[in-house]
């Protein structure tokens, strides 16, 4: 018996998509949209076979190829199923949930579903050798595990994410084996002995995967680079890029069209666009920095103050969809590791022509801002320029000239000493309102690696901010915020950077914490910037203010970009985005573009905004994850001769698995295992954000003074071993629990099986 597949009997069913118009704006010659696909599909009622479905929706011999290049999308992404007979069936229909599975170290993982509002789903060890990690599958739910966790079985796989993989060689007698550099990759490479390139245990490798894992087979594949090994000087960064597949090198293509403008900027392009050549802009920034993306200036009017902020004008070199373009948002941001940068644009621009290099004309946009006698901008007007930077300045110039009287300093740049005096007034003002609106202040120490000859680590110091941070950090807000209104003003599709308010259930592990010390947060399930801000005040003279303000911070939530305007929590802006930074972050340029086509008057449409987003969110986070790899790395090779030292130290953070805490004076985190805290069972408190012993309650708590010696560094995990130390510098032992009659008896019967 067969079935018959339902016919829609519409013979201009193409005429009722109800995204017809969206996909008229991106093709040409538009075919059915994915909407519209899955409503037939729904309305045939059973799974269809390709040519069916292509017969129903009335597609033409020319457009098949289009078609089935959507299809095999829509499969992709787990809207669709498509079965080895080669007939498709709706996803969801079948009860199946698509997403990207997460690793664990341990073996096991995760599915983290498309859908937000869907719970992850746990995937057993068997599961996950099915696939690597990051990999996109389609799963079932097929109960709960022991713990309560929702648990799948992979039905599909959609997408296979590791076509190459950067890893260890661990065993190169007979049968060479590569195990991943990502953790949670758990899955060790057989190497043929004909592909291994002779590589050498220890090594650092390329491997590409020529059999992916599955149930019946291991993963197999063949070196194609040996990277160096461990010791050599870079190879971390070289492992980061390759470990979170981060881009770092430019198409021949991209190259060319960034090599194309030369290095000055060509006289017919400043027609049209106002002259501030004259204007006295200077940039100021790091002592280390390469590539200058802002310039501002200040000057009193009347009884307000104008402020100018200057952004170099990357949209007039990097047009969207070209090469270029492509490349920007495949890395959606440069990546600053430490000595190298990997940058979101060719050096030729980003440290060139879209450099406000002192002394060089170069094209911008400026934001022109009124602010009044309280801090308040009053008016602000957004236009193309050209202009002229007339000093290259550091924020330790500045505040020489500002703040210590330098004389030498404040002679060699007294053409523009006036200017930064009336910067700083204007900062002052600005301030005062970041003050009234209660935006977050905390207390943080950021650390600056000073690296050998060889490029390992020498020291790690303190950066301390100055007042030419803050001066140049309020001129960017006030740019930023003025970029939001317009925006919204104008009803213009962009990117914003929203920081959302706590979460009902952090607020409430929060409270439960803040109980313990006496303190309470006010404001209920919407607390506001304020609420927070008192409390961070009320407990700023106490010695535990470190403490409390990590906790205060931990509670929030992560900034994210979105098409749609959430405020800023942090900030207590109601509307935020970012505006000034479009040499290194690809919002920026979104945000670049959106204005300056509604002030020329041109329609601008930017294709699936919703999805550039999350994109520009994802690649934020792997920045901050590679950064950190190298980091850990950087610091666990200089610790490697200080093992037997003793160190005080910080909690910075309790796990279940014991204290990771800080050491003092060096900024290098380690960690205490539960097994080494004492003679107890001790079991982790989330809510207290502390290990309590079951037996003696003693407890280690976030924020507590340690006193801790180094015990095992490991260069291949990036791991940092501590152990207690007592009051009379005596390692803290843990006992082994006594032996019971029946751990005895057990024994005793083994050896008699035996």
């Amino acid at each position: 018996m067969t079935n018959k597949t339902k016919k829609t009997n519409t013979p201009n069913i193409r005429e009722k998509d109800p995204q017809k118009e969206r996909e008229l704006t991106l093709y040409e010659n538009p075919i059915p949209s994915r909407e519209l696909i899955l409503e037939v599909m729904a309305e045939i009622g059973i799974p269809v076979k390709k040519n069916d479905l292509a017969g129903s929706l009335d597609i033409k011999e020319a457009e098949l190829i289009f078609f089935e290049k959507r299809l095999r999308a829509m499969a992709r992404e787990g809207q669709i199923l498509i079965n080895r007979k080669d007939v498709l069936c709706i996803a969801t229909k079948l009860s199946l949930i698509p997403g990207k599975v997460m690793g664990h170290p341990d073996g096991f993982g995760f599915l983290i579903p498309d859908n937000k509002e869907d719970k992850d789903v746990f995937l057993s060890p068997r599961e996950m050798s099915k696939v690597f990690n990051s990999d996109r599958v389609m799963i079932q739910v097929t109960g709960q595990d022991r713990k309560g966790r929702l648990e799948g079985t992979i039905i599909e796989i959609l997408d296979r994410a590791n076509k190459v993989i950067v890893g260890r060689v661990v065993q190169s007698n007979g049968v060479t084996i590569v195990a991943a550099e990502d953790k949670r990759i758990n899955q060790d490479i057989l190497i043929p002995y004909d592909e291994d390139m002779k590589a050498e245990e220890g090594q650092v490798v390329e491997v590409e995967i020529t059999t992916q894992p599955s149930l019946r087979e291991k993963p197999m594949g063949k070196i194609i680079k040996v990277l160096g090994s461990y010791t050599d000087s870079g190879i971390e960064i070289e492992i980061a890029l390759r470990k979170h597949h981060l881009p770092y090198q430019f198409s021949s293509e991209a190259l060319n069209q960034a090599n194309q403008f030369g290095e000055k900027i060509d006289p017919k392009v400043i027609k049209g666009r106002i002259d501030l050549r004259e204007l006295p802009l200077v940039t100021i920034d790091g002592e280390t920095a390469r590539d200058f993306d802002d310039a501002v200036y200040a000057e009193p009017i009347g009884n307000e103050w104008r402020l100018v902020v200057a952004i170099a004008d990357v949209s007039s070199y990097v047009e969207m969809g070209s090469d270029l373009d492509k490349e920007a948002l495949e890395r959606g941001n440069s990546v600053y590791f430490p000595r190298r940068v990997i940058p979101m644009l060719p050096e030729s621009l980003s440290n060139g022509l879209c450099s406000l290099n002192p002394q060089v004309d170069r094209l911008c946009m400026v934001c022109d801002m009124r602010i009044d006698a309280s801090g308040l901008v009053t008016s602000y007007e957004f236009y193309s320029s050209v202009m002229n930077s007339k000093a290259r300045l550091t924020y330790t110039i500045v505040d020489e000239i500002l703040n210590k009287n330098n004389l030498q300093l404040t002679e060699k740049y007294g053409a523009v000493h006036g200017d930064l005096n009336n910067l700083q007034s204007v900062f002052k003002l600005l301030f005062n309102q970041r003050q009234k609106r209660g935006a977050l202040e905390f207390d943080s120490t950021e650390t600056s690696i000073v690296f050998t000859d060889n490029g390992k680590i020498d020291h790690i110091k303190p950066i301390y901010r100055n007042e030419a941070h803050r001066i140049i950090e309020e001129c960017m807000l006030a740019a930023n915020v003025c970029s939001a209104e317009f925006l919204l003003d104008k009803d213009v599709d962009a990117l914003f950077r929203n920081h959302e308010t706590p979460t009902e259930e952090k607020l409430e592990n929060l409270r439960g914490f803040l109980v313990e010390f006496g303190l309470f947060l006010d404001g209920g399930n919407k607390p506001t910037v304020k609420h927070y801000g008192q409390l961070i005040e009320q407990v700023a003279n106490r010695p535990d203010a470190h403490l409390l303000q990590t906790v205060l911070l931990r509670s929030m939530q992560q900034a994210v970009y979105s098409d749609q305007n959430k405020g800023h929590f942090g900030l207590a802006y109601e509307a935020y985005t970012h505006f000034t930074s479009p040499i290194r972050r690809y919002p920026d340029l979104v945000v670049h573009r959106a204005i300056k086509a509604k002030v020329e008057h041109r329609k601008l449409n930017i294709k699936d905004i919703a999805q550039l987003g999350e994109h520009c969110s994802g690649t934020e986070r792997r920045a901050d994850e590679a950064t950190r790899d190298v980091e850990s790395w950087l610091k666990c090779y200089f610790m490697q001769d200080k093992i037997g030292e003793v160190y005080d130290a910080t909690v910075a953070g309790v796990t279940g698995f014991g204290l990771f805490v800080e050491l003092d004076g060096i900024f290098i985190e380690g960690l205490v295992h539960v097994t080494e805290l004492g003679n107890d069972y001790f079991t982790f408190d989330k809510s207290k954000h502390a290990m309590i012993g079951e037996r003696t309650h003693l407890s280690y708590r976030l924020g507590d003074r340690l006193k801790v010696k180094v015990v095992r560094v490991d260069l291949e995990t990036s791991k940092i071993d501590l152990s207690l130390i007592d009051a009379e510098g005596k390692v803290i032992l843990t006992k082994k629990p006594p032996k019971t009659k029946n751990h005895t008896d057990r024994k005793r019967n083994t050896r008699k099986r035996k």
